[in-house]
């Protein structure tokens, strides 16, 4: 399975744009710091823009 981590930044930036100011990225644009980065960042929308509260009901 895939996630591509720039579709949820793109809709966060969207739906909730004030989230983005909470978000940092290091950008180093070496292979494995960029994965780590994107791990971060996803672990960032899953806390604070996927409401997963709702999908366990």
């Amino acid at each position: 399975r895939n996630l591509d981590v720039s579709t949820l930044k793109e809709l966060a930036m969207r739906w909730k744009p004030q989230l983005m100011s909470g978000l940092t990225k290091e950008s180093k644009h070496l292979a494995l710091d960029d994965i780590k980065d994107s791990i971060n960042e996803l672990i960032y929308y899953r806390e604070h823009f996927i409401n997963l509260s709702e999908v366990k009901k």
